[in-house]
């Protein structure tokens, strides 16, 4: 049996900020404004494998308004959210996101964050896409004034 959810996450940008996607920090002018660390892939990674096993949203184990949560490290909530997936019985089979940045160009870090993710996921890096996309300029994001991901995770039932 296959279970799917999605995820769909956005944060402003802001000077100053660290730009943090998939746990790697990218060089950019502008960061993520966030509770946590502002990880946009890794929050709308962590809601569609959540949701996918029927286990609620980010939300409900790691609260914006919980100060536990304050500038912590969104490769946890992904540990985390393993965890209790293989938990409930089941598998990641796959993997797929689209991060949503008119700047900078994702191309040269896409590995590395696909890797790092497959790393802590404890899966292979054959099981998790990860692509970059822009708004042509329209929109908040088009105008650099946001970031967006989203996620779709495929689970299996464990034998």
């Amino acid at each position: 049996m296959f279970r799917t959810g999605i995820g769909y996450d956005v944060h402003r940008l802001a000077k100053g900020k660290p730009l943090i996607l998939g746990g790697l920090e990218i060089t950019s002018d502008l960061g993520s404004v966030g509770h946590s660390d502002g990880d946009v892939l890794s929050h709308s990674i962590v809601d569609a494998l959540l949701g996918a096993a029927g286990l609620g949203d980010i939300g409900t184990y790691y609260p914006s308004d919980n100060d536990q949560w304050k500038d912590f490290s969104s490769l946890k909530f992904i540990a985390e959210s393993v965890k209790r997936i293989n938990n409930s019985g089941y598998k990641i089979s796959n993997i797929d996101a689209t991060i949503i940045l008119q700047y900078p160009y994702l191309n040269d870090y896409i590995l590395d964050i696909r890797k790092k993710l497959a790393i802590e996921m404890n899966i292979h890096l054959s099981e998790i896409a990860i692509k970059a996309t822009t708004t042509d300029g329209l929109g908040f994001i088009g105008v650099s004034e946001g970031i967006g991901s989203l996620a779709i995770a495929t689970l299996i039932v464990k034998k």
